[in-house]
């Protein structure tokens, strides 16, 4: 759930929950992540808000993008 007027800003708090789906393997190693698109609607936020969650995700090294492509998730370290 995401709390709008919580201390933690709102993209680190749907980063937060991309980085658990991808920690538990709900989404997986070189699958695309979700769509800034999919993100807006399912979380209920702005695009630039969904834009810095990819950035922030990628930020961590938890996902990569390839231009015209789409952004995946990374392989995880052994």
């Amino acid at each position: 759930m995401i709390d709008p007027h919580g201390p933690v800003p709102v993209y680190q708090q749907v980063a937060d929950i991309l980085a658990a789906r991808i920690a538990s393997g709900e989404l997986a190693p070189h699958r695309p992540i979700p769509s800034e698109s999919a993100i807006v609607q399912e979380f209920g936020v702005a695009r630039g808000t969904a834009r810095r969650t990819v950035a922030a995700l990628r930020e961590r090294g938890l996902v990569y993008t390839v231009p015209q492509r789409g952004t995946y998730v990374g392989q995880p370290e052994s």
